[in-house]
């Protein structure tokens, strides 16, 4: 058994990476289909997400991918 248990890391990086598109679609369309229509704190979080789903599709396969297979 390795140091983090028994993860199976392809798996977590093709999961978390399509869910960090998911996050990033649905700000990106809740944005796009609202417009200026939503209050201030509604658009935030939209944008948020969209930054957020960016930052996942970019360290999630990284991280799961990569760093952490290699420090078992």
């Amino acid at each position: 058994m390795g140091r983090y248990g028994n993860l199976d890391y392809p798996t977590l990086a093709k999961r978390s990476t399509l869910t960090s598109f998911v996050l990033f679609a649905v700000g990106a369309l809740g944005l796009a289909l609202t417009g200026s229509s939503l209050p201030g704190w509604e658009q935030a979080l939209l944008f948020d997400a969209e930054v957020a789903g960016v930052l996942g599709i970019l360290l999630c396969p990284l991280v799961f991918g990569i760093v952490l297979p290699l420090t078992e």
